[in-house]
């Protein structure tokens, strides 16, 4: 009787497999004229003094043995480049309200040092400063975006740097920044008003941040922003939708370019999982949160029409990314994670996102570049690699500055533990020289998804394809076997008359080009 119940229950199982491997997913691409473009800026990296992100990551020195262009590491520069980063977001984060700018200016022997309070207590010299950082993103050919400290600055203070970066006619701080060196402005547009002001910036009130943030707004520019300023409020934390009403209302939209919204994929803030041993349940925690997102965007966005539909405000997802217990052995406050093919999937779907959401959302913030959280890269001494999210924003990267094709399909379902997620992600776009572009992601554990999309209408023919995929979820690249994921590939799909047939393997990413 046993056996009996046992292969009724295993042939059910198969048979639910096989079913779900079964099901297609028609996906209907439609060739909008309205539709918006996906801003480039969305595909943007933060960099915080935090952990071994500037020191010992990005910035090894100028006397240092290892490549380097004044201090900054040769490969890192080349993987940026390679990687088309079009923004990156300094000095913080946390770090950004307790920074004074004017610290990090001078001869590096003359700097002062200061204490991380937030991040490990480390003392650090400053000898990584202003024009580093911006002569750091002119090599990148990235925007550089720039954290202003309103926790414990001063409207002043913050004046003064916008000045130092981009005034070119004759004053104290442009006197100052040709003293030490640069001639030219560099002409930031980028300015982030704060950070997480509901918190570490100072645990305000979204009352009164609204107002601290119009005092320090004011005297960055003139009536008119001239400038050219791109100013940038601190936004909510995740799903606050209160601190995004209150300063929507609260602040002129002259005033306002951008409205930040931070959304960690976290299991639990106390126990958030291991980085790399983790269960499917605990995968399907992270996507659960990671796909959040969705409903996020959707209703801070709902919020920002009321008082400004013709959407000139942006919102800017400056901080996202996955968040886990720091791997073992490492210092906590240092937050360094290994990169799996979670993060991969991950990034796949939160990029999808942001892509379907164009019309509102310009500029995104993966947490962080180097060695910290969902990094794109990570470093031991001389040895660097890049990780499986580092892939994916390469293989999502032909989205920057192509036009959105709007997608609609019904996801099936990905169930564990009589739970649900979508499990099939989507995006696509179509680019200035006309090929299109289709971004894929399936967030099954297990199950394969067939996906079926009409492209006879897209004035393209000739197809080909790249995977980003592993025999496990928990792989990753490790310095003794850097690629052991690196997209290859992809064959899955035939192009039938104008129909894409698309098998797309569990827990893996998928772009496909048509010309």
């Amino acid at each position: 009787m046993k056996k009996a119940l046992i292969i009724t229950f295993l042939i059910t199982l198969c048979n639910q497999v096989s079913f779900a491997q079964n099901q297609t997913t028609v996906v209907t691409l439609k060739n909008n004229a309205d539709a918006p473009v996906i801003n480039k800026n969305i595909y943007g990296h933060f960099a915080e003094h935090l952990g071994r992100c500037i020191y010992g990551g990005f910035f090894v020195g100028d006397t240092s043995k290892i490549p380097n262009t004044k201090g900054v590491r040769n490969d890192i520069i080349a993987a940026l480049k390679d990687l088309k980063i079009p923004n990156l977001r300094w000095p913080g984060g946390c770090f950004a309200d307790t920074y004074h700018w004017k610290d990090g200016i001078g001869p590096q022997e003359q700097r002062p040092t200061i204490v991380n309070k937030w991040w490990g207590g480390t003392t650090e010299d400053n000898s990584f400063g202003t024009h580093d950082f911006l002569n750091l993103c002119e090599v990148l050919g990235a925007e550089p975006y720039l954290s202003g400290n309103v926790g414990s600055g001063t409207v002043q203070e913050l004046a003064d740097w916008v000045q130092y970066t981009n005034f070119g006619g004759k004053s104290p701080m442009s006197d100052l920044r040709q003293k030490n060196g640069r001639k030219e402005p560099w002409k930031v547009k980028f300015w982030g008003i704060g950070n997480e002001a509901w918190g570490c910036g100072g645990n305000m009130t979204a009352e009164y941040y609204a107002g601290e943030y119009r005092k320090f707004a004011t005297f960055m520019s003139d009536w008119e922003n001239t400038g050219g300023l791109t100013r940038i409020a601190s936004g909510s934390n995740s799903a606050d939708y209160n601190w995004t009403e209150v300063l929507m209302k609260n602040i002129p939209l002259n005033m306002l370019g951008g409205l930040g919204v931070h959304h960690y994929a976290v299991i639990d803030w106390g126990k958030k999982g291991d980085d790399r041993n983790f269960t499917e349940e605990g995968y399907f925690k992270t996507m659960q949160s990671a796909l959040k997102m969705e409903e996020l965007v959707t209703k801070h966005s709902a919020i920002m029409d009321k008082y400004d539909p013709e959407k000139k405000v942006a919102m800017m997802v400056d901080e996202w990314g996955g968040w886990y217990e720091v791997e073992k052995g490492t210092n906590p406050g240092f937050l360094y994670q290994q990169n799996t093919m979670r993060d991969a999937v991950l990034a796949g779907a939160t990029l999808n996102i942001f892509n379907n959401h164009a019309d509102r959302v310009r500029m995104a913030n993966l947490a962080q570049c180097v060695n910290v959280l969902q990094a794109v890269i990570l470093t031991d001494k001389a040895k660097m690699i890049t990780t499986p999210t580092y892939h994916v924003m390469k293989m999502y990267s032909v989205h920057q500055d192509a036009k959105l094709l709007p997608v609609s399909f019904t996801s099936p379902n990905y169930t564990f533990n009589g739970e649900t997620l979508p499990a099939v992600s989507a995006s696509a776009s179509k680019d200035k020289s006309g090929a299109v572009h289709i971004s894929l992601v399936n967030i099954d554990a297990k199950n394969k998804n067939k996906i079926e999309i009409d492209v006879k209408d897209l004035g393209v023919k000739n197809f080909t394809g790249t995977v980003i995929t592993s025999a496990k979820l928990q792989d990753y690249n490790s310095f003794d076997t850097p690629n052991k994921i690196v997209p290859t590939v992809f064959k899955g799909f035939e192009n039938k008359k104008g129909k894409l047939e698309i098998i797309v393997p569990p827990f893996s990413v998928v772009v496909l080009e048509g010309k």
